[in-house]
């Protein structure tokens, strides 16, 4: 990562303890920068971050429609869920509709992140299954469109026609050529892109009309069924679900591992992508709630926005010692 900034400052005292770096990039219409910290050509992974983009195939394929996939599944098909109930029961309905079984996914099987579900299956003595995944319902909806394509079994393949579907749908919205892909850690390709590409393609989400072109359609669907369900997209106090709920305007935001962060703004139709240098989840979660608040879409003084921006940092005995800032560039 190249000419990365400050993003995200720890604070403890009177002493700016830790600084995070990173880029970011707010794109128009157009898919031109309006905004940029760092370099906006720096090359990306974008990881989970990526999910709505891999689910435009299934919408405008006609598979979701084919299966009667409704809102909250869509919302699931761009998640990285906690394994809560609400997620793997739908998740199971889903793949019980498709005649299949868990062991048709290839996404593994990690205990549930959510705390419920994690401790029934400690008391039970019950081992995760693949629905827990917190990628299992981008997985479902891989296996439909699959299944619609009378393709094999073998999905995650970058070779697959599910994983060529996708790349040609992610190269069409960055409007950039991939260079390659890393392994995601459900085992699905990532494609790599600029920094500058995925917030365009995020403008692309924000711009899309309805009945314009099925590609258009699908992103339409996409954003408003993460809009509608932000429990889906993430999960109970988890950033994602609590910053789309307390935002003023509809904004579909979806965080990826290492670091990155997508927004999508529909009604200031514009696109945002982010990358921590340094992979933290709590400097990107502080930069993107920085980033709502500068645009007017986020109140500062908002308890969500407290969560993760300008939150303190509390001691083993609740006292407060600090504070997650962000850099003063972002304000």
């Amino acid at each position: 990562m190249t000419n990365p900034v400050p993003m995200t400052e720890i604070w403890r005292g009177p002493l700016a303890e830790s600084i995070h770096t990173g880029q970011a990039v707010i794109c128009d219409a157009s898919g031109d920068i309006i905004e940029a910290w760092g370099d906006p050509e720096t090359l990306v992974l974008p990881r989970s971050s990526a999910k709505m983009i891999q689910a435009l195939p299934l919408v405008e394929s006609g598979a979701a429609d084919a299966r009667g996939l409704i809102a909250k599944h869509l919302a699931l098909a761009c998640a990285s869920h906690n394994g809560a109930a609400i997620h793997t029961e739908t998740v199971n309905d889903w793949l019980a509709d498709l005649d299949l079984v868990d062991d048709d996914f290839r996404c593994g099987a990690p205990m549930p992140m959510d705390r419920t579900a994690f401790d029934d299956l400690i008391r039970t003595g019950g081992k995760p299954c693949q629905v827990h995944n917190e990628c299992s319902g981008k997985h479902a909806g891989f296996l439909t469109l699959a299944q619609h394509l009378s393709a094999g079994p073998e999905y995650t393949d970058p070779d697959h026609p599910v994983q060529k579907a996708c790349l040609e749908a992610f190269e069409s919205v960055t409007l950039e050529t991939s260079p390659g892909f890393g392994i995601d850690g459900c085992s699905a390709p990532n494609f790599m892109c600029s920094l500058h590409g995925m917030a365009r393609a995020m403008a692309f989400f924000a711009n899309a009309n309805e009945g314009a072109d099925a590609r258009q359609s699908a992103a339409v669907r996409l954003w408003q069924s993460m809009v509608a369900h932000p429990v889906m997209v993430a999960g109970e106090k988890r950033p994602c679900t609590e910053l789309m709920r307390a935002c003023k305007e509809p904004v579909a935001l979806k965080y990826g591992a290492e670091g990155f962060y997508i927004a999508i703004l529909p009604t200031r139709k514009l696109g945002i992508a982010l990358k921590i240098a340094d992979g933290s989840k709590r400097a990107a979660n502080c930069t993107i709630a920085a980033l709502l608040v500068r645009l007017g879409l986020l109140d500062a003084d908002h308890p969500a926005t407290l969560r993760f921006m300008n939150a303190p940092i509390l001691n083993r005995r609740g006292i407060r010692t600090g504070m997650i800032k962000p850099a003063s560039t972002l304000l």
